[in-house]
């Protein structure tokens, strides 16, 4: 088998001319050969191709060898068998997300009523009717006036046209941002082949058909293939078939390997048979995309596009390899299971609750407020002046009515907080696009906000703490103990023999020193870190590996039983050169072969008996001592088969009487910046937890030199055997009770399985003791990790050491595998939650001002002082501008100083609140104050009571500009709200803040002077410009004052925007048949869904209420506009059942239930698409 290459020319010359026909088979023969699976596929390889080789002869391409890499034979590979690329779907075109925006509903209530309001301008009553229909509110219009009447109607319309293009804008550019960051990631993927008969990594895009793949242990396979070589070959293919079982993969018995599945164990080679469209995944993708809207909509991954947790896609294999079996089977079993799912961020499920409150409570502001002036209107026209209604005054009074209706949707608009999905959006982007240069690659947008909240972090040892650079410092060789690498003339000739064949043969062939890049650098660790320290040890005995495994390649290995989290300890069986018999070599963790041992090698080199109580000898004088030292302590052994051969597949049997050679310690420093780090999180108030399936003593050591176990500290460390007795009960079970008994104290969990760590990860999770409930970060590496990862708030992933099933499964990379890293996200993830406080602070000020005035103006003066178009503005650009400029806040240092807020604190503190509060008071007095008694302050005449086409007065331009200018100088408040005395501290350091403030302020002087009617303003002279200014700046000074005031004595002050409370969760547990969705969930059951507009709700409730009474399936609502994201359990579900909420909640209460039917129309609103 080794000299394959004598058979056939490594044939990839361009020498033989220029088609299809240069290769032995075509695109079509590959792909049907890729089709068949097991035994049908080794019959049509032997029947077709004789065996794999042939298949190589075939593509031209050498097992060995592999592709000669020339450009010119890439290029022809491209053209016949294609590229390794599965092109994403097309992005949405910034007119489709012009239109999406339209579908707004409270936009969509004024486009119509400015239509209706610009319909009836034109018209004009005949004759001189037309005073007499005018008078009742208000004095007698001018001709002019009149004319001019459509002008506010085309403002609105023009209003709306920027609303809607700004966000889609916004949308458009953060597609942009996440297609930038997924081809970013796809880039990061790549895959080790070997060409010219080096091993090489290449990104996963230029692998070609005819290229030699190792694969191993954590690989996601990026091209289907026939194995060629394989030890151990373990797939999990449950992406491509929904079957969850792993397929043990080999020559005789299934050797076809397919793109998009997980090597879960062993590893090997294969040849490439099908890349990109041609591939089975880009096969699915191709029918997925012939399937029309509907299946593209199915095919949107299972993570719902939930709110305002943007997921980024990985647009790689298997996105779209999920076959419509997987999508039957995840429909039953969503019936039948109770699904365990990712519950909704933090800050999502506290904003989604808020916006619920605020949007109602506008919604009755603005009823309330049309009711008021039409009640008024009426009485005071057809009661006090006793006018009757005539015929041909009916449009003016409808005239009326549309601009109390405008009003009336003028403060919706301003009371739903529209631009908070935007500052959240705003806040996230721009955290990732900077958190990416702290070595943090973001995944899952919602992430790095969730981060700022973690109150747990449970660490990996390798890699993350330490530095992942594994020597071998001590050994224990022929009943000597050595504290530094002995000489080889130390050692018997025969052990040396012995240990130097074991460690070069029963190790990863992908494993390999290799030449320092610069002069004088440290020698280059490839593959498995453990590993490479044993061949350093094996170069430091002044001997060399690779003649031996030239001797011996991988094709010649008998057997071999490869590393995993279960075994602890890898084996290789070699047949005896002169067939009489096998000789397997062992190694592993050092208690484990230990205890497989019969035999030791004395120090003359023989083996003599090792019976339990040498064992436990050479424990306590040995491997303790090493591991108190932090060392990891390896074992390595050997064992003869002579006679018939064994079952090989009876490992029990296979791995006993094993003889040891030696034991050896491997020193992983501490990362240097690793103690300090930790020291912040412990004064940030996160603990942070060591698991790891390093020995105990080994483990100890380090979390000592971490600064995890503290002198003098009662904390637990304890076994993956000893925890498990402590937290389950007699069945077996895991009990949450025992568990909550046990994490608190817990520090380090040592020689734990991927088991262990999910159990306890999703017991912190779980756990309702302590004042408040935990948010858990995870960092892990190995495929094991995936279901901890998965299952934490928040899973890193080690961007250099971490294997592909890891980083699919986590929400972070970390492109430098270092803890300080995580650090800086926690301080990107408060700054992001700190951020959205800051804006909330000045977004509701702004709306309670707004509201009030709209609503008492209206009632008091038939008119609002802020006319549709001035709260368009403020609306809009406040929000919009604002949002850019208070989320866009550097971190600092002094965010580490506080504990972390967890789940149920309040979105609204009570010093917040008191500044919502405080300044509104002033607001509310200054604008009053000019309302009523303006013109006494000013040489103005009174704007109160003026007709229905009025020209603008000074007198309310002054309030608009008075109104601007306050919210301008309390953004600048609004910049800290842990109630700081100096608000100006590092504005300089954020340019977007000042010139936001500056370009705001100069937009607002062009819509005074120039803005004209469209604005309803009029042009203002320099000295009441200043007196705006001054009272403005008021606010700056009133800060002052409210920041003096003492919070604590205002004991009348409510928190708002409370996450879940512990009744809560209690009560979830008890429906457990039902989705576990929170309320607020419910209430925003769409991914697009962002902001329930109180419209929205009123009319999905009705729908429901009428589905009930009526016993029809189909809800109207539903019927409207299709929801563009299925979210994540009602995939199929909700598709199909449309009366679904009767199923989603028995209650039925009127929010859960209007919210969670498929009833719910997806408002597009600024962000969450």
């Amino acid at each position: 088998m080794a000299n394959n290459t004598a058979d056939h020319p490594p044939g990839n010359s361009v020498a033989e001319g220029n088609h299809e026909g240069d290769f032995g088979c075509t695109v079509m023969d590959l792909r049907e050969l890729m089709e068949l699976r097991s035994a049908e596929a080794v019959n049509k390889i032997s029947n077709v191709h004789g065996d794999v080789h042939g298949i190589c002869r075939r593509l031209k391409t050498s097992p060995i060898e592999g592709l000669s890499g020339n450009p010119a034979d890439l290029e022809k590979r491209h053209t016949a068998f294609g590229k390794n690329f599965i092109p994403p779907k097309k992005p949405k075109t910034f007119l489709q997300l012009v239109w999406e925006a339209l579908q707004d509903v409270t936009l969509i209530i004024l486009e119509i009523a400015a239509i209706i309001s610009l319909g009836l301008s034109f018209y004009h009553p005949q004759g001189n009717d037309s005073n007499v229909c005018g008078q009742g509110v208000g004095g007698v219009e001018d001709e002019g006036e009149a004319q001019a009447g459509w002008i506010e109607g085309a403002a609105i319309l023009f209003s709306v046209i920027i609303v809607v293009l700004v966000t889609a804008f916004n949308d458009w550019s953060k597609e942009k941002q996440f297609r930038g960051l997924q081809s970013r990631i796809e880039q990061e993927q790549k895959f080790t082949v070997i060409r010219k008969g080096q091993v090489i990594q290449i990104p996963v895009a230029e692998i070609v058909v005819g290229d030699i793949a190792q694969i191993k242990y954590g690989d996601l396979l990026p091209a289907d293939g026939i194995l060629i070589q394989g030890n151990d070959l373990k797939i999990d293919e449950s992406s491509l078939t929904g079957e969850s079982d792993q397929v043990r993969k080999s020559l005789d018995k299934d050797p076809m390997l397919l793109s998009g599945t997980h090597v879960m164990e062993g590893s090997g080679r294969m040849v490439v048979t099908a890349v990109g469209l041609n591939s089975q995944t880009g096969i699915i993708f191709t029918l997925l995309g012939a399937g029309g809207e509907e299946e593209e909509k199915k095919v949107k991954k299972a993570k719902a596009q939930d709110g305002i947790a943007l997921e980024i896609q990985p647009l790689k294999s298997e996105e779209g390899a999920e076959s419509e079996e997987k999508e039957e089977k995840e429909e039953k079993e969503i019936k039948k299971v109770n699904v365990t799912k990712k519950e909704k961020s933090v800050l999502q499920g506290k904003l989604t609750r808020l916006a619920v409150q605020i949007g109602k409570a506008g919604l009755i502001m603005s009823a309330v407020t049309v009711i008021i002036l039409i009640l008024y209107f009426v009485i005071y026209t057809f009661g006090v002046n006793k006018q009757e209604w005539k015929a041909e005054c009916t449009p003016i009074y409808i005239q009326y009515f549309v601009k109390f209706f405008i009003i009336g949707v003028t403060v919706l608009v301003v009371a739903v907080p529209e631009g908070l999905p935007l500052a959240v959006t705003i806040s996230l982007a721009y955290s990732v696009k900077k958190m990416m240069k702290d070595n943090n690659l973001v995944r899952h947008l919602d992430a790095c906000e969730t981060m700022g909240n973690a109150t747990a972090i449970c660490s990996d040892k390798t890699g993350t703490l330490t530095m992942n650079r594994m020597t071998v410092v001590q050994a224990y060789i022929g009943d000597t103990h050595y504290k530094t690498v002995p000489e080889p003339e130390a050692i018997k000739p025969e052990t040396l023999e012995l240990m130097v064949n074991s460690i070069s043969i029963n190790s990863a062939y992908t494993t390999k020193i290799l030449s320092p890049e610069k002069e004088g650098g440290l020698p280059r660790h490839v593959g498995n870190k453990t590993e490479c320290a044993l061949l350093g040890l094996v170069l430091e005995l002044k001997r060399d590996y690779q003649p031996i495994r030239d001797e011996v390649p991988e094709e010649k290995l008998y057997k071999v039983y490869t590393f995993n989290s279960s075994r602890k300890s890898m084996s290789t069986v070699l047949k005896n050169a002169d067939g009489s018999g096998f000789r397997m070599y062992s190694k592993g963790a050092s208690e484990i072969i230990l205890r497989k041992c019969s035999h030791i090698l004395d120090a003359s080199g023989q083996p003599r008996v090792f019976k339990p109580k040498d064992r436990d000898e050479m424990v306590r004088k040995v491997i303790e001592p090493m591991a108190c030292d932090g060392l990891r302590t390896i074992c390595v052994a050997k064992r003869d088969f002579t006679g018939e051969e064994p079952n090989w597949d009876n490992e029990a049997e296979i791995l006993t009487d094993l003889t040891c050679i030696c034991v050896v310690g491997i020193e992983d420093p501490v990362r240097p910046e690793v103690p300090e780090a930790i020291a912040k999180c412990q004064r940030a108030g996160i603990t942070v937890r060591m698991v790891t399936g390093d020995n105990i003593n080994t483990a100890r050591a380090i979390a000592t030199k971490c600064g995890i176990l503290l002198p003098g500290e009662d904390f637990l460390c304890l076994e993956g055997k000893e925890f498990n007795q402590q937290i389950r009960n007699d069945k077996g079970e895991v009990e949450q009770e025992r568990l909550d008994k046990v994490w608190p104290k817990l520090r380090v969990l040592a020689r734990s399985s991927p088991t262990d760590k999910h159990t306890l990860v999703k017991g912190i999770i779980d756990s309702t003791v302590g004042e408040t409930r935990q948010v858990v970060a995870v960092t892990g590496d190995g495929t094991n990790d995936g279901p901890a990862l998965k299952k934490a708030d928040v899973g890193f992933a080690m961007g250099i050491a971490g294997t592909d099933v890891a980083k699919e499964a986590s929400d972070i990379i970390l492109t430098d595998d270092n803890f300080t890293s995580i650090v800086k996200a926690v301080m990107w993830g408060r700054n992001v939650y700190d951020s959205i406080s800051k804006f909330l602070q000045f977004q509701l000020t702004v709306n309670v001002v707004a509201v009030i005035v709209a609503f008492t103006g209206a009632c008091i003066t038939q008119d609002s002082p802020l006319k549709a178009v001035q709260m368009l503005w403020v609306n809009l650009i406040m929000d919009t501008l604002a949002s850019l400029a208070l989320a866009t806040e550097p971190p600092t240092e002094s965010l580490l100083l506080r504990k972390p807020y967890g789940r149920d604190k309040p979105l609204i503190s009570r010093t917040m609140m008191k500044n919502i509060l405080g300044h509104a008071v002033y607001q509310l007095v200054v604008t009053f104050t000019l309302l009523f008694a303006g013109e006494k302050f000013f040489p103005i005449d009174s704007g109160r009571n003026s007709p229905l086409h009025a020209p603008p007065s000074e007198h309310y331009t002054i309030i608009f500009n008075v109104f601007v200018m306050m919210q301008l100088f309390n953004e600048i408040n609004a910049r800290k709200i842990h109630g700081e005395r100096n608000v100006f501290e590092g504005v300089y350091r954020n340019p977007i803040f000042c010139s936001v403030v500056l370009g705001t302020f100069a937009l607002q002087i062009i819509i005074v002077q120039f803005g004209g009617k469209p604005f309803s303003c009029t042009a203002l002279s320099l000295e009441q410009w200043l007196w705006c200014v001054f009272i403005g700046v008021g606010e700056l000074l009133w800060g002052q004052f409210i920041s003096a005031v003492p919070t604590h004595r205002l004991k009348f002050l409510k928190e708002a925007g409370h996450g879940i409370t512990k009744e809560e969760i209690q009560q979830e547990e008890q429906t457990e048949d039902v989705d576990e969705i929170d309320h607020a969930e419910m209430e925003l059951r769409r991914g697009q869904i962002l902001w329930f507009r109180g419209l929205n709700r009123i009319q999905t409730q009705m729908d429901v209420v009428y589905t009930f009474q009526s016993g029809q399936t189909a809800v109207p609502g539903a019927l409207r506009r299709q929801p563009s994201v299925v979210s994540q359990h009602n995939d199929a579900k909700t598709v199909s059942s449309p009366t679904h909420v009767g199923i989603s909640s028995s209650s039925l209460s009127a929010n859960s239930a209007a919210a969670g039917g498929p009833s719910a129309p997806a408002s597009s609103s600024t962000a969450g698409n």
